[in-house]
């Protein structure tokens, strides 16, 4: 099956590169990866880079994460937002109670 012109998989990437000793040599290109995304916004996350799982495996901690809450997997607005509610909900639930304690 292998006559005439035909393109490779995308998994298999190739160039040519030239040898020191002048041969022509096909090096594979590894695929590369999306990256990390926001769990809330599906957005890039900043400050993390785009690694295959192997990759994430053999790294180190720090690398994998932002020094955040939720740090590798939700972006910085999404957090904003987050404790923005928490604490929105909490004071509505403390003027409720007061305004119970009025009547």
């Amino acid at each position: 099956d292998g006559v005439g012109r035909h393109s490779p998989p995308g998994s298999r990437r190739s160039i040519p590169v030239k040898t020191p000793g002048g041969k022509l040599v096909s090096k594979l290109i590894p695929k590369k990866s999306k990256g990390p995304r926001c769990s809330d916004c599906k957005c890039a996350l900043i400050g993390i880079k785009h690694m295959t799982n192997s990759g994430f495996k053999n790294s180190k901690k720090r690398e994998r994460k932002v020094s955040r809450a939720y740090g590798g997997s939700a972006c910085g607005n999404c957090v904003k937002t987050r404790i923005m509610r928490a604490f929105l909900l909490e004071e509505h639930k403390a003027v409720k109670k007061l305004m119970a304690e009025k009547k």
